[in-house]
């Protein structure tokens, strides 16, 4: 079968021309800018004023939402206002408003600022010193007062309380002194003996067991020698 010429003139041509491209759905040439978040932006703007000799000691506040730099506080000069706006507009920030005030006093605030801290600085100093002084005069007065209960050769510690018991304990086992009736008193070291003995011998030797013993700095003797009836 032969067929029509158009056709076949029509059929070498989409054959030279070959099947049409498919349409291309959900594509894009350009890749979205990755966002910086606020916080970050707020550091770089911070981070490239400090970094400003003519701007660091100014009081300059930055604050940063949805990209927006906004400056606020005060510069030395409109040079100085210009300068800082320049200087905010780090990679992804989106805008400045410029907020701040000139005024010519700006640097001198903040030396005012930067002085009270010292003075402030310098007082809580001075407050621990006089804090660190006073405990070390509390310990200094309790290691006066453990001094003062000096030990003994064997380590213990030498209190009116020990004197007292170990005067009684001595007594106890002296012939002169059976039969008497003796007080001690210890106080400061101290030792003062009244009541009742029955010889002078034995008042005697009541005085000088006090006397000998350890921790003992003087001796009051009362005692008085009872008669026999």
């Amino acid at each position: 079968m032969t067929l029509p010429r158009f056709l076949i003139v029509t059929g070498f041509a989409v054959a030279l021309v070959g099947p049409a491209a498919a349409p291309s759905y959900g594509q894009t040439t350009n890749k979205a800018a990755v966002a910086v978040d606020d916080s970050t932006l707020h550091t770089r703007v911070d981070a490239a004023i400090k970094a400003q000799p003519t701007l660091k000691d100014q009081d300059i506040d930055v604050k940063v939402a949805n990209g927006v730099v906004t400056l606020t506080g005060k510069v030395q000069s409109e040079q100085r206002k210009v300068r800082a706006a320049s200087t905010a507009h780090v990679a992804g920030v989106t805008r400045v408003d410029n907020q701040l005030t000139v005024d010519a006093h700006a640097g001198k605030d903040m030396d005012d600022k930067a002085a009270g801290a010292a003075k402030t600085a310098a007082t809580k100093t001075g407050d621990a010193a006089k804090t660190a002084g006073a405990k070390t005069e509390d310990a200094a007065k309790t290691a006066g007062a453990k001094t003062k209960d000096a030990a003994s050769a064997t380590g213990e510690a030498i209190t009116d309380a020990t004197i007292n018991t170990k005067i009684h304990a001595k007594m106890l086992d002296e012939a002169t002194l059976k039969g008497s009736d003796i007080n001690v008193d210890v106080n400061d070291h101290v030792v003062t003996l009244k009541g009742t003995v029955a010889s002078a011998a034995g008042k005697a030797r009541a005085a000088e067991i006090a006397r000998t013993t350890a921790g003992v700095k003087s001796v009051s003797n009362l005692l008085v020698i009872s008669e026999k009836k």
